[in-house]
């Protein structure tokens, strides 16, 4: 069995704003672009790794959601409180500067975690938490 991610979702609040952060602050390709009235779906992923995506997706849409549901779901999105990513990179220090320069949100700078990592984490623009590691030397 060979089993891999293919893509991950994560909601965007503002298709304009998440686009910019993902591919001029990250540096992620656009893979797809895809508008259907007022929605829009956006899949991007890290250059050199095709198969990996993550694809922005309007927030709350749906035929089997209720408006109750939608506004409760839509709070927690602004909260950033509910959705989130991992993503790693050989220069965690160097990026985390870089993409706290262009001005994230940040919600922890790099430090050793007592289980063995070392991370930082900040917020995309519809409040989704991103967590980025640094990889391990030899891995």
């Amino acid at each position: 069995m060979n089993i891999t991610i293919h893509s991950s979702f994560l909601p965007h609040l503002d298709a304009e704003a998440s686009l910019a952060f993902y591919r001029d602050v990250l540096g992620f390709e656009v893979r797809l672009d895809v508008g259907y009235e007022n929605m829009r779906w956006i899949t991007v992923g890290p250059a050199g790794q095709p198969d990996t995506a993550i694809v922005l997706t309007p927030a709350g849409v749906g035929y089997d959601i209720s408006d109750d549901d939608r506004q409760f779901l839509l709070a927690l999105v602004a909260k950033g409180s509910y959705f989130g990513v991992n993503l790693a990179t050989d220069d965690l220090d160097a990026d985390f500067a870089r993409i706290a320069d262009a001005g994230a949100d940040v919600v922890q700078e790099p430090i050793d975690q007592d289980y063995g990592v070392r991370d930082a984490a900040f917020r995309d623009p519809a409040g989704n938490l991103i967590r980025i590691q640094q990889n391990k030397k030899g891995a």
